[in-house]
């Protein structure tokens, strides 16, 4: 036997570099079974009280769009607290929350967009989500985007809430593709497919009393009791280790809104839809790019009737699982493009998984990266496909006004 564990009364503890001081058991129970952690990690880390404003964060946007320290200049530290990954974790979110507000802000200020409550017919009590649409997207007889993004944190107007904060606006948010947009004459929907449900926090359970008869327990009944308080102990320390909410919460689904496909399909059948354009463009970042083929799922001949182009931007939609018959993998080869992250020159092509879209290189490994390096080639993608378009429009007319060209009366000489 090792005389080290017997003999040793007292030392000195470390877990994750904090240290205490901690009387060490006799071999027997678990060491941590022994440890309030609970008291031991409220003591040790600070209170998740943060700033609500970029101000109060000292962090500004520069002319860049970089996010910079208003004092030192420097970019973003995660690390801000060392060996307190859970403290900072909740930093980054409350920093990510501040960030999607002045996203909405830049919406409405810098791309003139408005917002649209959803359901339209939401009461002031339940709860509603909202899209942004620029003043002409329903009225706009030409031309209209749609941008989707993918699942997760990231809301109305963003990509990637990671390069906003490490990166720049240009490459994280979706302004750079509405203002393109805009110039070039499109009407602009932005949706918002994970604002799905109000989260209220649950009020805290009172603690039970403890049971008179504790003393009187039998043994073995108080070993099981044992074991399981040391199990929360053990959850509550990995629970410290790795980030998540403390309280806990109840989520009320926001009516027809309750996942990103159900956003999407709501969105096409009371915007989209009604909209005055005869050509519908659509940019549909990860996740977005299965909500869209669901959406083609359940409103095929819509889709078809209505959209001239579609790009993906490493889509993670799949035909098979979800079931899209052959006519809609046909239509995707047709209409549709994937750009997926590669090491290989962008819009270099890239061999198909399944039977759909075309795949082709972002110029990019980084799978949020994607759409912004797309950028261009996404733009010049839909000009080429509404040059196509029209040109089988033209040709359809034509050949239907011939077959419908009134033939000359051979007869009119025996009158």
């Amino acid at each position: 036997m090792d005389r080290s564990n017997t003999e040793i009364s007292a030392t000195t503890m470390n877990i994750d570099n904090i240290d205490f001081f901690v009387s060490l058991p006799t071999p027997g129970p678990d060491l941590l079974s022994r440890i309030d952690l609970d008291e031991l990690m409220k003591k040790d880390e600070p209170p998740l009280n943060f700033p609500k404003t970029l101000e109060e964060f000292e962090y500004a946007f520069n002319e860049q769009g970089r996010l910079r320290h208003t004092t030192t200049g420097e970019a973003y530290a995660f690390n801000a607290r060392e060996d307190l990954h859970r403290w900072n974790q909740k930093r980054y979110e409350a920093l990510g929350e501040i960030i999607t507000r002045y996203v909405y802000q830049l919406l409405e200020t810098k791309c003139n967009l408005t917002k649209e409550i959803v359901p339209v017919d939401a009461t002031a009590e339940e709860p509603r989500s909202f899209i942004y649409l620029s003043a002409d997207a329903m009225s706009n007889p030409a031309k209209l985007l749609v941008l989707i993004q993918g699942c997760g944190v990231v809301r109305a107007g963003q990509w990637a809430r990671r390069l906003i904060i490490n990166q720049d606006l240009d490459s994280g948010t979706q302004i750079p593709f509405i203002t393109r947009a805009q110039e070039e004459g499109y009407g602009v929907m932005v949706l918002n497919p994970n604002e799905n449900h109000l989260e209220l926090e649950r009020p805290a359970k009172p603690a039970p009393l403890p049971s008179p008869e504790a003393s009187d327990e039998p043994a073995e009944k108080r070993e099981r009791k044992d074991d399981r308080e040391s199990k929360k102990k053990r959850d509550f320390y990995e629970k410290y280790r790795n980030p998540q909410k403390e309280s806990e919460t109840e989520q009320i689904p926001i009516r027809e809104n309750g996942s990103p496909e159900e956003h999407v399909l709501y969105v096409w059948d009371h915007f989209v839809s009604k909209a005055a354009a005869r050509n519908v463009f659509f940019v549909a970042h990860s996740y977005g790019g299965l909500s869209l083929v669901e959406l083609m799922i359940q409103r095929e001949a819509q889709v078809k009737n209505r959209v001239c182009a579609v790009a993906m931007t490493d889509s993670i939609h799949n035909v098979w699982h979800q079931d899209a018959n052959k006519s809609i993998q046909e239509w995707l080869q047709q209409h549709c493009r994937n750009w997926v992250s590669s090491p290989e020159p962008l819009d270099t092509p890239v061999e198909p998984m399944l039977s759909d879209c075309p795949r082709v290189s972002a110029g990019t490994e980084r799978h949020e990266l994607t759409s912004w390096r797309s950028f261009n080639s996404i733009f010049q993608f839909f000009s080429e496909a509404l040059q196509t378009g029209e040109e089988e429009e033209t040709s359809n007319t034509v050949t239907t006004r011939s077959s419908h060209r009134t033939k000359p009366d051979h007869n009119h000489n025996d009158l």
